[in-house]
């Protein structure tokens, strides 16, 4: 079993930035995939982002390519999640959560084992 902790959320006026951290332990963590997934009100819970075990391999959905980045440190067992430009459509809720399969890149919800607690990120108009 892994945990998760998140945060760095916060609120931030639209064109900011925000650098959200993930602390991971209890598990293998550089063996997995990790990803950021986010929830707005009344809306499904979407993949944003992910990274391979090894970091060479992400993939950023369209709503945040180019603005997001995703990076983690295998050494501390930390994933990050750099957001720029943002804008109120990135306010929701943001999870970091492991796959549950090692050395498998994993893009879809139900191959996550273990989600965080979530950080809330506010975009302002």
């Amino acid at each position: 079993q892994v945990q998760l902790v998140e945060s760095g959320g916060g609120l931030v006026q639209a064109g900011g930035s925000l650098r959200l951290s993930c602390a991971a332990s209890g598990r293998t963590f550089s063996s997995y995939t990790m990803g950021w997934f986010r929830q707005a009100p009344g809306k499904e819970r979407q993949l944003v982002t992910a990274i391979n075990s090894g970091g060479t391999m992400t993939y950023y959905a369209a709503s945040v390519k180019g603005r997001f980045t995703i990076a983690r440190d295998n050494a501390k067992n930390m994933v990050y999640l750099q957001m720029n430009s943002l804008t109120p459509d990135d306010t929701a809720i943001y999870y970091c959560a492991v796959g549950r399969s090692p050395y498998v890149f994993q893009l879809q919800g139900g191959d996550f084992a273990s989600w965080g607690q979530g950080t809330q990120v506010t975009v302002s108009s």
